[in-house]
């Protein structure tokens, strides 16, 4: 079973020395992501916008590897601010009503304070 790793383009995989997803076999494992646009390396300071952009640059990943959200079996959101995740629900919402992976949040410092959420995700293709 071969293993494949996956670039944004981010000069952050090259800087900390990650992937931004790992597929083996059906599996596939999208690192954390944030809200920034990738193109232009900018980051909104609206949690909401930054939401949207994660799922972007989630979405963006998956295809490269010919998947979906779909195949969204896992999802880890990741929050500096606990107390800011109810403004979030409606995009997730927009993103996972039909999909309901199983799903963890948890508060903690991210990388960079002008992040306002990280979000993870596990797929596994059939």
């Amino acid at each position: 079973m071969a293993r494949k790793n996956v670039s944004s383009g981010s000069d952050f995989e090259d800087q900390i020395g990650y992937s931004r997803a790992v597929v083996k076999g059906n599996w596939i494992f999208v690192s954390g992501t944030t809200g920034y646009d990738y193109d232009t390396m900018c980051i909104s300071d609206d949690i909401v916008e930054q939401t949207k952009q994660c799922f972007v640059n989630i979405i963006k990943v998956l295809e490269q590897v010919d998947s979906s959200l779909n195949d969204v079996v896992r999802v880890t959101y990741i929050l500096p601010h606990a107390n800011q995740f109810k403004d979030c629900w409606p995009v997730l919402k927009e993103y996972f009503s039909e999909i309901k992976p199983a799903a963890t949040m948890f508060s903690a410092g991210l990388a960079n304070d002008k992040m306002k959420i990280e979000i993870q995700v596990t797929a596994l293709k059939e």
